[in-house]
């Protein structure tokens, strides 16, 4: 498995693609980089060094890599404000409370243990955009790296505070009132995988007001106790665990806390789509605005933002690129069907904080206007719709003739609205379907959602017929 170079930064398996030698080109490369910025922007004549927020979360690769990255960046000229162990929204949030010139977070968000990675962030606290990772990329390759005299190195600070700074944040949302949550007595399972939320969390939610809290793989090991992703078929032993504890409904995050995940009280899932569609409903009522999401995100979202009378628009694929779609809508809310909530009244990243606070206080007041009700009844007040997720592995296909075979599939599924701002999305009267070639691997990715589980398999099952036919094709003839 080669490094995986993207917006969010680099990811690899430690000890494989993953190695020192790259671990300190970038962290160099990253630091020239902000020495750049600073220079471009005039803010580099104070003579005063950059400064970049450090956080990890608890893989037992973190410490050392955090620390052999602090210590590159020390000897590059950049003072270091490391938080330990912090969420990637926790360090986000740090890079602008502490007026820094960028940040790094050590995490490889829901990869397994064996992987980590250096996501980075730039002063406004957000990940890298496009042109400024080409920058770094260049940087790397030519190795145009800074290096500080001995008597310019950097300095290191510790700073703990930013878990409780961030807390206060989300409880002091105009739209959340935890005087009502506590009045509903929730007992409330909490996974976190003994990820970096395994102490955030439970605190977040006893200081809403949830008072009986479950914890499970909250002791912050570092060591996933089942593969991190937080979708279904890696839930088995959390729903057994809310089905025995007898909780209202069990909250999940992934092991840097930027995406959610809910269980009802049956067991059942609330749906990693429905997260933000749940979110967005309720903040909608607070404050008006437009919402974005990705394109491979459900149609559920379009229809809550026209029952509020608002535009909802679909960016590329990417937390970065619906970021910067919302800002150039002006959206008030917005996120991927990952679980991924963004709202820009306290950041432009994905924040599983953000996430509870909003759900767990929408259905606080669903459950006031209807004298109570469990989670999948109130899961069950919003559009239903059903995906299908498939992939083809391609051979020897270029990007150019996949580009012209998604052009042929647009022109054969005329009675669609074809989107090519990602690949090819058809949208159909009551369905749609979104063929995305992948950044890093030789697939296309498959995703399809129709009002019935049946009729998004038989979509995408079509499609990738039609894909398959057309690449053998392709293929016979090079």
């Amino acid at each position: 498995m080669s490094l995986m170079i993207s917006v969010s930064g680099i990811r690899g398996i430690v000890g494989e693609s993953l190695t020192p030698k790259n671990l300190t080109a970038f962290a160099m490369a990253f630091a020239s980089l902000v020495f750049r910025q600073k220079e471009r922007c005039g803010k580099n004549h104070s003579g005063k060094k950059p400064t970049i927020v450090i956080g990890r979360d608890t893989r037992p690769t973190g410490k050392a890599i955090g620390d052999l990255v602090s210590s590159t960046l020390l000897l590059c000229g950049c003072d270091v404000v490391d938080l330990g162990i912090a969420t990637t929204p926790t360090v986000e949030l740090a890079v602008t409370g502490e007026g820094a010139d960028g940040g790094l977070i050590i995490t490889a968000s829901h990869n397994p243990v064996a992987w980590n990675a250096l996501k980075m962030l730039n002063h406004k606290g957000e990940f890298l955009g496009a042109e400024e990772v080409d920058e770094l990329l260049a940087i790397a390759e030519k190795e145009l790296f800074v290096h500080a005299h001995w008597d310019r190195i950097g300095t290191l600070s510790q700073n703990e505070q930013y878990d409780e700074l961030h807390i206060k944040k989300v409880l002091d949302l105009p739209c959340i009132d935890t005087t009502t949550i506590e009045k509903e007595q929730f007992r409330v399972l909490v996974d976190c995988v003994e990820g970096a939320g395994a102490s955030i969390i439970p605190r977040l939610c006893t200081e809403l007001g949830i008072k009986n809290i479950v914890e499970v793989a909250c002791g912050g090991s570092g060591l996933f106790p089942r593969n991190p992703e937080p979708i279904e078929e890696n839930l088995s032993t959390t729903i057994a665990a809310l089905k025995e504890s007898g909780c209202d409904f069990a909250l999940i995050v992934d092991p840097d806390v930027d995406r959610l995940a809910l269980l009802c009280e049956d067991g059942s899932l609330f749906g990693e789509e429905y997260t933000l569609v749940a979110c967005a409903d309720f903040y909608l009522k607070h404050k008006i605005g437009a919402v974005v999401n990705n394109l491979s995100s459900s149609r559920a979202l379009r229809d809550i933002a026209a029952k509020h009378g608002v535009a909802c628009y679909s960016a590329k694929i990417g937390e970065a690129n619906v970021s910067e779609m919302m800002k150039e809508v002006g959206a008030v809310i917005g996120g991927e069907g990952n679980g991924g909530v963004i709202l820009p009244e306290l950041h432009y990243g994905r924040d599983a904080l953000v996430g509870i606070a909003l759900i767990v206080q929408a259905f606080t007041l669903w459950r006031s206007e209807n004298g109570g009700g469990s989670l999948s009844e109130f899961r069950r007040t919003f559009p239903d719709y059903f995906m299908s997720k498939q992939k083809i592995v391609l051979g020897s296909t270029s990007r150019a003739a996949l580009e012209k075979l998604f052009t042929d599939i647009a022109s054969h599924y005329h009675s669609a609205a074809a989107n090519r701002l990602d690949g090819l999305k058809l949208d159909f009267a009551d369905s749609w379907v979104h063929l995305r070639p992948s950044n890093t691997e030789p697939i296309i990715r498959i995703y399809a959602e129709a009002p019935s589980k049946t009729g998004a398999d038989e979509l995408a099952s079509e499609l990738k017929h039609e894909i398959e036919q057309r690449v053998a094709g392709i293929e016979s003839h090079e």
